[in-house]
């Protein structure tokens, strides 16, 4: 008999505990600059209460290839094995950095979709992207130039483009796009880290973010379209090649550099999940806040099919979870 892969619940809401427990066990290392040790908490954390889930889960984007990431890593099967059957992406930490300097926007994120609907990236870690909230859904072309794009913006939201923000990651193959928004007159944000949380920005009241524009990873960027079917935006992506040999590279493995990733290229069903839980302080979720005896997290949680958003505010007591990542969050 076939094994029906249909999910008949919530896995949104299992998925939290899953980003709780690993903003909880990161959170510990916030300011003490050590992005590594924070990164192998999280993982640890994450993987722990992901093979408590009743789901036969294989990870299509993970922390890197088996040999170069024995942690999360691609094609590693999470979940207690039975139906049904899905795809993962992981970012147990979105915006390392951030969370080693104290910095703000750092979260732990998950996703699930179908058996097969997720973009697998394979080798190639880097995208052109555009993304933005449901006012301008519809209205985005990242092939468009910089001031196409934020004109339509502008117009659908009924502002002027000097009004608009756009968040940008801060790294010097951005500087003509940033030099060009400037030229515009918009306001920009940079962020050091963590361009999931840019992107779900765009589609959170009172963010203040009205879109997110530049290169970033190929990774974060299905992490994001999974949470936007959800919350009713949209981003589109092309992928990025470092140099003429990843090029070629990728040509040779039959990937398309010229291709226009639309959200259904990055995530092919509407049955979707998504769970982000803050790590650092941040315009989209606040951090972990330890008191005491208890713990404080702040989540977003996402079904796809029905298009509920949910925010978490849940408070964990010490005494009672006295390993983290065990499957007791």
């Amino acid at each position: 008999m076939p094994i029906d892969t249909t999910p008949t619940r919530n896995l949104a809401m299992e998925l939290v505990r899953v980003t709780e427990a690993a903003a909880i066990a990161a959170g510990r290392f916030m300011g003490r600059g050590d992005k590594i040790a924070a990164d192998q908490a999280a993982v640890d954390a994450m993987r722990a209460v992901l093979n408590t889930i009743e789901m036969k889960a294989v990870i299509v984007i993970g922390e890197g290839e088996k040999d170069e990431a024995p942690m999360l890593y691609n094609g590693e099967e999470v979940g207690t094995g039975d139906p049904p059957e899905m795809d993962i992406a992981v970012d147990p930490i979105d915006g390392t950095r951030p969370v080693a300097k104290g910095l703000p926007n750092a979260i732990a994120t998950v996703a699930l979709a179908p058996r097969g609907t997720m973009f697998n990236p394979g080798p190639f870690v880097y995208m052109h992207k555009i993304a933005v909230g449901p006012e301008a859904k519809g209205m985005i072309d990242v092939n468009a130039p910089v001031e196409v794009n934020l004109r339509r913006i502008a117009r659908v939201k009924g502002k002027d483009v000097t009004d608009l923000t756009v968040v940008i990651l801060d790294r010097p193959r951005h500087e003509q796009l940033i030099a060009e928004v400037r030229r515009l007159g918009a306001r920009i944000r940079l962020i050091p880290d963590g361009d999931v949380a840019g992107a779900l920005m765009t589609a959170w009241p009172g963010s203040g973010i009205d879109v997110l524009m530049g290169i970033g990873g190929t990774p974060e960027g299905v992490l994001a379209a999974c949470a936007l079917r959800a919350m009713g935006g949209e981003i589109q992506g092309k992928l990025y090649a470092r140099n003429e040999d990843e090029l070629r590279r990728g040509e040779e493995m039959g990937y398309d550099f010229h291709k226009v990733l639309t959200m259904d290229d990055l995530v092919a069903s509407d049955d979707v999940f998504f769970a982000a839980t803050g790590i650092t302080d941040g315009e989209l979720l606040r951090g972990v806040k330890y008191r005491g005896d208890t713990v404080r997290t702040h989540s977003l949680v996402v079904r796809g099919l029905t298009g509920t958003v949910r925010e978490i505010f849940a408070t964990h007591r010490i005494e009672k979870v006295k390993k983290l990542g065990e499957p007791r969050i």
